[in-house]
């Protein structure tokens, strides 16, 4: 099945734990940036999303990493609970065969088509 996210896509976080961020007084506030899809894993319904769900690990030195220490990770969130953005809002994604036989994504909210082809026409 086709997936609705790409590498690269401007994504919006629409639910989770990841969607949040504290506001000014201290409440919980929806975060409407987009940000960039930087790795997709289809099989498991995963995406990474640059500065989302970005968790400590302690790193041990070693040859490589010398110094060690605390450094920031960001991990893998639902695909479910992203949506690519478009002017900054949200849209669903449909799919269309072209008559030349080529695939594309488009945008729902105004047709407008989300990165390259999918599938090059014969």
């Amino acid at each position: 099945m086709a997936r609705h996210i790409r590498k690269g896509d401007m994504v919006i976080v629409v639910s989770g734990s990841a969607s949040k961020r504290r506001g000014a007084d201290g409440r919980k506030v929806r975060d409407t940036t987009p940000r960039k899809v930087m790795r997709v894993f289809p099989a498991e319904g995963k995406v990474i999303v640059e500065g989302v769900n970005v968790v400590k690990r302690h790193v041990k030195p070693s040859q490589s990493n010398q110094r060690g220490g605390i450094t920031e990770k960001e991990m893998p969130i639902d695909i479910s609970n992203v949506m690519p953005a478009v002017d900054g809002k949200p849209t669903r994604v449909r799919f269309e065969t072209r008559a030349d036989g080529s695939k594309v994504r488009l945008a729902a909210r105004n047709g407008e088509q989300l990165g390259p082809e999918l599938k090059k026409a014969r």
